[in-house]
């Protein structure tokens, strides 16, 4: 049931030979993956992404790759205990804050979603989303203030 699920995302984003791409391996996001954290599953359930674009809950959004982040800040965004084996990075994207998900749910309350910063180790992907306009600030710091954080995700493969 879970591979018709992730099939039918991957058709929502017009991406032929999927199957190529979700078998692919290394630190990248590309490619299908399930909801693992009990927050995800119950939000946005299972994510795809297929090059400039990312489908929640079977709905596509263009993403945007920012920048590549340092390891520092993915360990400070993700509230990491050990080091990340690399950085992650960062998306710019519009999520409309009346989108609503998985149980009617919003990743941002009534906020649109702008930013998103992604790490992924192995099977394993955690996401991040963010509101407001100015890029999230990635420091201990910054994320112990931040008070554009709508919530973290984990994912697998």
């Amino acid at each position: 049931m879970k591979r018709l699920t992730l099939l039918a995302m991957m058709a929502v984003l017009g991406l032929a030979g999927a199957d190529r791409v979700v078998a692919q391996s290394g630190a990248q996001e590309k490619g299908a993956w399930r909801a693992a954290s009990k927050t995800a599953q119950s939000v946005t359930g299972d994510v795809y992404f297929g090059g400039d674009k990312m489908a929640i809950n079977f709905s596509s959004y263009v993403i945007a790759e920012i920048r590549d982040l340092k390891p520092a800040e993915v360990k400070a965004t993700f509230d990491m205990d050990g080091d990340p084996v690399e950085g992650g990075r960062l998306y710019r994207l519009n999520i409309p804050g009346t989108k609503k998900f998985v149980h009617k749910n919003t990743l941002c309350g009534s906020e649109d979603t702008q930013w998103m910063v992604s790490y992924t180790d192995g099977r394993s992907l955690q996401l991040a989303f963010f509101s407001g306009t100015a890029m999230p600030v990635l420091t201990g710091e910054g994320m112990m203030n931040a008070t554009d954080l709508c919530g973290t995700f984990m994912y697998e493969r």
